[in-house]
């Protein structure tokens, strides 16, 4: 790494009023506290649940827990990394008995699935003791925590969609400047076209097809789902417009057809292509080596400028009978995680905490994250509800058979919003309000 994994940022809160988090769970067992200061009771371990296992992750977590508990001789960490599909297979049963995590990490999309199971303890003053607000963060993500009132979790990175471009292909079309808006874009697309080049390959897979359409959405003016989450509202005019407009660069020629799982960023790589709509999270991919490459802010087609990201978040388990110190130590956990993850820019994740991306050696050893730093004021992030992402996969469905030709933007979109309805309909009865 170019940089030492972990940096301490030299912020101290001031002490603030202790919690007791017997308040925040009935079975709690302990007396522990939490505080703007370091956990300060007695020796306890706690163990972390998390789901990198892949790229630079599974080197930087171990790093950074060995040097918090290298500082806190009274907290050691435990970490269990495994799959995300495990955590969410496993996790739930194991908090009903008692032998969840102490702390753990999720995605925005799971959190108030979570939450409205009650496997998660309110937060609100863990937080606040912590010394968080939403203005300690991007726009909109601290909210992505909220479920029915109340604060579930703290924001730990965002990874939004931006553009990435193969130079020495667009140079063939004697184009220089990386298009910011529809008619640059088009331009280029069409330029690229007379140089025998598909300038961006589009797919109908959740990566990347589904981050894409659903920026398109929110760039013309759009929304997946109403503000109760009650209804699917991605089949709107700005729904078709976005899904027309994707639809449209393989009809005119600008994309080949049925573009495999990959396929995009696998031919950005192989010189193939020009553009790719993908994610911060490639800006490790080794694959990049010594290409002629650039990052970019996705392009405005629509009217508003909005890009799609995701989130991920420290939450606090709430097992039967958990520790009111061990949750305590947590939140010390996350606090000091926090401060000191400017090295978790390596994963190819931006950093939640503004903090710690406004520290100018964040960009000076991580340029390429400069523009997907700059979308960051109008990213849009996860829709908050139980059981949302039944109701998203219909969304990936509607864009494979529009691409493939098995049916219109509009009639796709219609019969997937449909069948999201029903499921949100389900959902309200099983989870409530």
């Amino acid at each position: 790494m170019k940089k030492a994994i972990a940096r301490g940022l030299g912020v101290g809160l001031a002490a603030t009023v202790a919690l007791a988090l017997a308040g925040c769970a009935g079975s709690n067992g302990g007396g522990g506290s939490v505080s703007g200061d370091d956990y300060d009771g007695p020796k306890v371990e706690i163990t972390f649940w998390h789901g990198w296992t892949g790229g630079a992750a599974p080197t930087i977590v171990p790093k950074l827990i060995e040097e918090f508990n290298s500082e806190h001789d009274n907290i050691v960490v435990k970490n269990v990394p495994q799959e995300w599909a495990d955590i969410a297979a496993k996790m739930p049963l194991a908090i009903k008995a008692g032998k969840g995590p102490d702390v753990a990490v999720l995605h925005g999309d799971d959190l108030a699935t979570y939450a409205a199971q009650k496997l998660l303890l309110p937060a609100d003053d863990i937080v606040d003791n912590l010394g968080y607000s939403a203005d300690d963060f991007p726009p909109g993500v601290y909210d992505k925590g909220n479920y029915d009132g109340s604060q579930y979790a703290v924001p730990w990175s965002v990874t939004p969609l931006g553009l990435f471009v193969n130079k020495e292909v667009l140079s063939k079309a004697g184009i220089t400047d990386i298009p910011a808006d529809k008619d640059g874009y088009v331009a280029a697309l069409d330029a690229l076209k007379g140089a025998g080049v598909q300038g961006e390959w589009v797919d109908g897979y959740v990566f990347t097809g589904t981050f894409e359409f659903e920026s398109l959405v929110w760039q013309f003016g759009g929304d997946l789902y109403n503000k109760d989450v009650t209804e699917a509202t991605f089949n709107s005019d700005a729904g078709v417009q976005a899904l027309t407009w994707m639809t449209d660069l393989v009809k005119n020629g600008y994309s080949p057809a049925n573009v495999a799982q990959d396929g995009n960023i696998k031919a950005l790589l192989a010189g193939e292509t020009a553009f790719n709509w993908n994610g911060v999270w490639q800006t490790t991919n080794s694959a990049f080596g010594d290409l002629d490459w650039a990052a970019a802010p996705v392009p405005q087609i629509g009217t508003e400028k909005a890009v799609w990201s995701s989130s991920t978040h420290w939450v606090f388990p709430a097992n039967k009978g958990q520790d009111d110190d061990k949750t305590a130590a947590a939140a010390t956990f996350v606090k000091w995680m926090n401060d000191h993850s400017l090295g978790w820019a390596e994963t190819g994740e931006l950093p939640a905490a503004n903090t710690v991306r406004e520290d100018p050696d964040l960009l000076s050893t991580y340029p390429a994250l400069e523009p997907f730093i700059d979308e960051l004021d109008y990213a849009h992030y996860e829709t908050v509800s139980p059981g949302i992402n039944e109701a998203n996969a219909l969304i990936t469905t509607a864009i494979n058979e529009a691409l493939t030709g098995k049916k219109t933007p509009k009639e796709a979109l219609d019969d997937a919003k449909k069948k999201a309805d029903a499921i949100l309909e389900q959902n309200q009865a099983k989870y409530g309000g």
